[in-house]
This record gives structure tokens, sequence and C-alpha cells, in this order.
């Protein structure tokens, strides 16, 4: 609003110069023009600041704490980070499975953890003391913070609810145009989509309704990282959404006479073979690892649009070009990917990791 030819300095200064009569001296180091100027620039950094007050208070345009208000008048608030729970196994020197106390705390990697719940002999839900994805990460042994009777091993394994980072700027506005457009009321698909994706864990959901009926939905969920959810994860939604015992009555989030099933996505294994045409001064084994980064990477780029387009494709033609930007190849030929040269068609609710790379030169 205040960032056009008006307000700059020369502007003010020269609409502050026209008001003085002519048969005074303006010109630059008399009197009036000396007294003039400091005032110009002045007021063109009040209105430079106004301007960004006009950002800040704009969702469009708003950052930090100013983007987490704004979008809250409208309902719409920021995720905050949440913390990994991870499986946690336990033995004593025969190998045998050992319960430990919970509140027990173990580290791995500067990564703190806590035992929070049993689920078996010898198997505990352990939780991040670390917010975000951090917790998500170590696998592996874990080390005691005090002495524990009889404890030999102790091992870090699944993520059974992923953790989070605190959404960013870019996140929560894209989220809040999303959920201010699709107009949710009473159960309808974007109703159930909004709710569900605020949920801890959830990555993305897709709603299919009269699923078995009327009143029946069925939501495919990807958790956090665009990964397949694990049991526990699909558990823990089920009973906020619409607890199993109590299907359709309403103790859920969901409304009265609703019956909410959840389920998660699940992995298809993409094997992948094709053959190089390598530059004189390269080899296969130098390729290899750049050629698995970019299959990772336009795997995930289909994982991360999975909720809008799924049932995903995975292409031979954008797979080639993707190696063909490898430092070193010079062309690709006779792509199959698990053993065949056609495009994979996934079903809705399946998404693709990457198996066996195998490059022929």
């Amino acid at each position: 609003m205040y960032n056009t030819e008006e307000y700059e300095y020369e502007a003010i200064l020269q609409r502050m110069l026209d008001r003085v009569p002519d048969d005074i001296d303006k010109r630059p180091g008399s009197i009036i023009y000396d007294a003039l100027a400091p005032a110009a620039a002045e007021l063109t950094q009040a209105y430079i600041d106004l301007s960004a007050g006009d950002d800040l208070y704009n969702v469009d345009t708003a950052t930090d704490e100013y983007l987490t208000r704004g979008t809250a008048q409208w309902g719409v608030n920021r995720k905050q980070a949440t913390f990994s729970v991870r499986k946690g196994t336990f033995f004593d020197s025969t190998g045998a499975g050992i319960d430990v106390a919970i509140g027990s705390r173990f580290f791995i990697e500067d990564i703190n953890y806590t035992v929070t719940e049993r689920i078996s002999q010898g198997v505990f839900k352990l939780t991040s003391e670390t917010s975000g994805v951090m917790g998500n990460k170590p696998f592996g042994a874990l080390l005691p913070m005090e002495y524990i009777n009889d404890l030999a091993t102790a091992m870090l394994s699944d993520i059974l609810i992923p953790g989070e980072d605190e959404e960013t700027d870019d996140q929560l506005r894209e989220r809040f145009f999303v959920e201010i457009n699709e107009k949710p009321f009473g159960g309808n698909v974007a109703d159930y989509r909004q709710m569900i994706r605020a949920l801890d864990g959830v990555g993305a959901v897709r709603i299919t309704p009269v699923w078995q009926g009327g009143g029946s939905v069925k939501a495919t969920i990807m958790a956090t990282g665009h990964v397949p959810p694990s049991a526990a994860l699909i558990e823990q939604l089920q009973e906020q959404v619409d607890p199993v015992l109590f299907a359709g009555q309403g103790l859920g989030l969901a409304p009265i006479g609703h019956t909410v099933t959840l389920t998660g996505v699940d992995w298809i294994t993409i094997n992948i073979t094709t053959t190089l045409a390598l530059d004189d001064d390269t080899t296969i084994g130098q390729v290899q690892q750049d050629v698995e980064e970019v299959i990772n990477a336009y795997l995930l780029a289909l994982r991360q649009s999975w909720e809008v387009d799924a049932p995903l494709v995975i292409r031979v033609a954008p797979l080639e070009s993707r190696i063909l930007t490898v430092s070193g190849v010079v062309d690709v030929n006779s792509t199959q990917l698990n053993g065949s040269a056609t495009n994979i068609t996934l079903t809705v609710d399946q998404v693709p990791q990457k198996g066996t790379v195998t490059l022929n030169e």
C-alpha cells in the first residue's frame, strides 16, 4: 500500500517544496530545502514501517507470531512440535525379555527417551524427551541413565508415533488457505480431512465417503514424514476419531451416526534396473549412490502428492530424466520397474519405496 512512488523520499520532498512560495530559494543547500529534507526522510521511513505493518497483519505476507495470531483468528492454529513414541526391547544376559520400570530413562546419540508404557514382556513404549523429527532418527542400542538390575541389552526400534517439528510459516499458510477455502461442515469430506489432518502423527489423509453404505467413512492415513503409519498410530487415531467400542455414537471427533474406519497406506517396493551410458572418466560405482538419491527424491515427491493425486503412477520417463541429471551420466535406456518396461499404477492405499537399483553399462 505504501510502496508506490508517491511515498518515496524524492516525491515527498518535492510535494513539500511545492507548497513553499516560488519567491523563496528552494534549491538544494538552501535553508528551506535543508529544513524540509530531514522531515521528508522521516516520513519516508514512517511509510516504510506502515507498509511492513500491513504485511505483518495479512496472512499471505505475515511471518512468525503475526502469522500464528492471524490464522488463529480463523480457527487455524499452528501445529506445535510433538514427541516421538518408539518401541524399545529389553533383555537380560540370557536373551530373555525383562521388564523395566515406567519412567526409566535411556539415551542414544544424545537424545533421551523415557519408558512410558508396557506393551508386553520386555517390550515398552519410549517417548523422546526431544520434540520434533529428531526423535524419529536413531535406531540401535540404548544406554540407561541409571543402573538397572539384570539389564544386559536395550534396543530402540520401531517408530510407533512419529514426532513432528513445529509447523513452518509456509506450511501453516498453505494449510490455512486450504482449510478456509474447503468450507468444512457437519461431517462432509472437507470436515473429515481437516479434522484428521490436524491430529498428531498424520502427514496426509484421503477420505472415502459411504465406504460400506450410508454413514460409513474410511480414512486412509499417511504418517508424518510421508511414510505408512504404525499400527499403534492407527489405533490411537481410531480412538480419537471414532472409538471401536462406541462406533457411531459420537464419542470421538466424528459426528453421531458416522462409523469411521481408519487405515494406513502400505509400502510397495519398486525394484529398478536400467542401463547407463557414462562419460569416459566415470564408472558405475561412482554414480550408484547419486542415482539412488535421485530415485529416492522422485519417489518422495510422489508420496508428497499422494493426498491429491492418488492413485500414484511411477513413470519411467520422469525417472530417466532425473537419472540424466546425475554428473557423469550421458544417456539412460532399457529402464525396468519391477521387471517391466511399463509404468506402474498403484492402488489408492499404496505408496512407493525404493528397492534394489541395478545399473548396467
